[in-house]
């Protein structure tokens, strides 16, 4: 099979993913291996934008944001998507990629804001669109962001990044009876309270009717596996 199962995708990366082995920030080798990933999918001619995550760095929920206001922690969280999307577009410019970042909150002189039909035009243009600062507002996750901006865009499935390879029966490090979905409902993960995106994003998965497919980003090949409709990982669907 050559063509791509997918037309546009909306690729969801957690911040964590970019530590790579290290205890906080940007792992190069890391980052470069997402970049060469992502770049197969590109000139397989997908249509491709990514929200990332900023808990490398900062964020809202975590123990250095005790005691602080929640929205103030999520600003900062926020900020970080921006530095991990910057440190991101610049290593896909290293390998030749062009990528254009849309931050939700303006900071023009960084990055220019998100406006829709830009972003639609870029990635018809075969650009790269990373998607900063989430939705833009406290109290939603990145994940909120990815669900929204894949409905936004129209992209025809949310490919969730982790680093399991896919969803289970139970959490695979203490169960080893532990299996995988290869495809699961929507309200099926919810009845057994599989936690495969935050309850926000799920919820607006489903409403979208835009399936989710979870897979692990640390196996070599699997992000195009995932594009080429391969059995990698587990889809959430309708």
């Amino acid at each position: 099979m050559t063509t791509p199962a997918y037309k546009r995708v909306l690729l969801k990366l957690s911040g964590e993913a970019l530590m790579g082995d290290d205890a906080y920030g940007i792992n190069r080798a890391t980052i470069e291996r997402m970049v060469a990933d992502v770049a197969e999918i590109s000139k397989l001619g997908v249509e491709l934008a990514i929200v990332i995550g900023g808990g490398n760095i900062f964020r809202g929920v975590a123990p250095g944001a005790q005691g602080m206001d929640r929205a103030t922690a999520d600003y900062m969280g926020m900020l970080a998507t921006v530095m991990n999307s910057l440190a991101l577009a610049d290593a896909m410019r290293q390998a030749g990629l062009t990528a254009r970042v849309m931050s939700a909150i303006g900071i023009e002189q960084v990055v220019e804001p998100y406006v829709r039909p830009k972003a639609l035009q870029y990635l018809e243009e075969g650009k790269i669109v990373v998607f900063a600062a989430g939705t833009g507002n406290p109290f939603f996750t990145t994940d909120t962001a990815a669900a929204l901006r894949g409905s936004e865009i129209g992209a025809q499935i949310v490919l969730k990044a982790t680093k399991v390879d896919g969803v289970y029966t139970a959490d695979p490090k203490k169960d080893p009876a532990a299996t995988r979905y290869q495809s699961i409902s929507f309200d099926e993960a919810i009845a057994k309270h599989l936690q495969v995106m935050d309850a926000t994003a799920f919820a607006l998965c489903r409403d979208q009717k835009l399936p989710i497919k979870v897979f692990s980003i640390v196996k070599p090949g699997a992000l195009k596996s995932v594009v080429m409709g391969a059995d990698e990982g587990t889809l959430v669907h309708v």
